[in-house]
């Protein structure tokens, strides 16, 4: 409520809050309210809670300044696909946040995460994650299928056979999402 009705010094004090659902929407009201700075969007990164850190992955999408190499490594999967999500949704994104983008695309044990880190990928368009995202086209059907479109901003002998096979991937959205491309 006090994001909405304008009272920043309400919703700073709950940003302090014990429960971490309270936390996590304070930090949202003070983005709402233009008062939420940088600095407490990384440190929120580093709660102890997945709630907060998950929340301030998603403030971080408009907020370039914020690296997001350690929401990436984040032990929580929800983390770690939020802070891909926003990645993507970025105009820039600076060298420890994209390395760490190629790793969670390339080997995180949780695909939803992968999914969304080779998104991400596509959607900078940096040709140094072309190796990532065409291995990516021989993972799980929602990483392959994700892996596809993201080869849109690219091009070449390698990609045109990425998405050759793709035609004939048995998830039939992969062979959509090829087909789509061409």
């Amino acid at each position: 409520m006090a994001g909405l009705t304008g009272d920043g010094t309400t919703a700073r004090s709950l940003a302090c809050d014990a429960d971490p659902t309270v936390r996590a929407t304070a930090l949202a009201a003070l983005d709402r309210l233009g008062q939420l700075g940088d600095d407490e969007v990384e440190a929120a990164l580093a709660d102890g809670s997945a709630v907060v850190r998950r929340r301030a992955a998603a403030l971080a999408a408009w907020r370039p300044a914020v690296g997001l190499a350690v929401a990436l490594d984040d032990p929580e999967p929800l983390v770690v696909e939020t802070a891909a999500w926003a990645c993507g949704e970025r105009s820039a994104t600076d060298a420890a946040t994209f390395e760490a983008l190629v790793a969670a695309a390339g080997d995180h044990p949780d695909p939803r995460c992968r999914e969304a880190a080779v998104a991400a990928l596509g959607a900078i368009g940096d040709a140094r994650a072309l190796d990532v995202i065409l291995a990516a086209t021989r993972d799980r059907p929602a990483v392959r299928r994700r892996a596809v479109s993201a080869l849109a901003p690219f091009a070449g002998p390698e990609v045109d056979a990425a998405l050759a096979r793709a035609r004939q991937d048995r998830d039939w959205q992969v062979r959509q999402a090829a087909e789509d491309l061409s």
